[in-house]
């Protein structure tokens, strides 16, 4: 992207009334950034859903003056800046329509292993939440995912270490700009989480740690993942916002049970309940869910090897269902094979028991 092109992506950030989505509104009508500020208002207002409350200032020379002073700060530090619709652009965050027009970066962010989730949850961190922590991280570090998290107190700057500790990648997404660290307590982690990593924001270099900065970083962290964690949360909090937006996007969200009576556990359970999260237990849980076992590979060369031998005509036609139309439920599958629902479940353990088929939640199954 040209230094005109990004300098008015910035002006346009700089515009109060004038969000991502209404950005991205003008950048498809008018075709770029600096296109937007050769038009006429008249032409612009002619636009769906564009008012001229929302394109207050659009021209005033302040906007570009400080687009132009933060750009230099930006390149003054190093700083790597990523518009929507570049390829270095986070690819989940790229479907999400209130996804910000620029990002910032700092670091070695590298997003090329694919496998991308978020961990989230209270500041308060139990003995309980930690111990799931590090066996959670440990479960999942063979697969070397991207662990991502707000690098706030508690579960977010626990599971980010433990990540650091078992050589996975983590990312910070900050709720103001990369000239400062907050909370100030979590600057020593800094250059370790740069060189595993490192952190991620919308916020100009000019933006403090404002509570209505962390609701709007929330959304990052549940855009840049293809499924979001909590951990540990009270009744009400910014990780429950976070799972909230997590839905919103139809990305997986799972959740850690406690019992009832613990305070940190009952954000939780009220999302399991509502049926707003899966429950987790252990990773392999979110392994299957997500597809991401690490015997996959390995069981389809075997089961390709064997197939013939190990399955008989029913599980044979089972099989072949299931592969061709990948997850489905224990009544589709028996009416697909046009078999009894009772003969269809026994065969199922008992393919389940070559270890042909798993079952996964919500009462589905599919072929490995």
């Amino acid at each position: 992207m040209t230094e005109p092109e990004i300098i008015a992506a910035l002006r346009l950030q700089a515009i109060p009334n004038i969000g991502d989505i209404t950005a991205k509104k003008l950048i498809a009508h008018c075709g770029s950034p600096t296109a937007i500020f050769k038009d006429k208002l008249q032409h612009l207002l002619k636009i769906d859903g564009i008012g001229k409350m929302t394109l207050k200032g659009l021209f005033d020379a302040i906007h570009l003056e400080e687009a132009e002073a933060e750009y230099q700060y930006l390149l003054k530090k190093g700083i790597v800046i990523s518009y929507f619709e570049d390829e270095d652009y986070p690819s989940y965050l790229k479907h999400c329509i209130d996804g910000p027009i620029l990002l910032f970066k700092q670091g070695k962010i590298d997003f090329q292993s694919g496998k991308i989730i978020s961990v989230v949850g209270t500041r308060n961190i139990t003995s309980y939440g930690h111990a799931f922590c590090e066996e959670f991280i440990e479960q999942i570090a063979p697969l070397n995912p991207i662990i991502v998290s707000g690098f706030a107190y508690g579960v977010d700057i626990t599971v980010q270490k433990m990540a650091m500790e078992v050589g996975l990648q983590t990312i910070g997404c900050l709720a103001h700009g990369l000239n400062q660290i907050y909370p100030k307590a979590h600057k020593k982690y800094k250059s370790k989480i740069e060189n595993n990593g490192g952190f991620l924001t919308e916020f100009w270099s000019t933006s403090n740690p404002d509570r209505e900065n962390f609701l709007k970083r929330n959304r990052i962290i549940a855009g840049l993942s293809e499924a979001t964690i909590v951990v540990e949360s009270a009744e009400k909090g910014g990780s429950l916002v976070t799972a909230d937006l997590a839905n919103g996007y139809d990305r997986e969200v799972f959740a850690v049970p406690g019992r009832s009576t613990d305070k940190f556990s009952k954000g939780c359970n009220d999302l399991i309940k509502r049926q707003k999260a899966h429950m987790l237990t252990s990773a392999a849980e979110m392994i299957y869910l997500l597809g991401w076992d690490l015997e996959e590979k390995k069981a389809k060369s075997n089961i390709q090897k064997q197939l013939f031998v190990a399955l008989d005509e029913t599980e044979q036609s089972i099989y072949s269902y299931l592969q061709l139309n990948g997850k489905q439920l224990l009544d589709t599958v028996a009416l697909a094979c046009k078999l009894p629902i009772q003969k269809t479940s026994s065969t199922l353990f008992t393919m389940e028991m070559k270890g042909v088929i798993r079952p996964l939640p919500g009462k589905l199954f599919e072929a490995i």
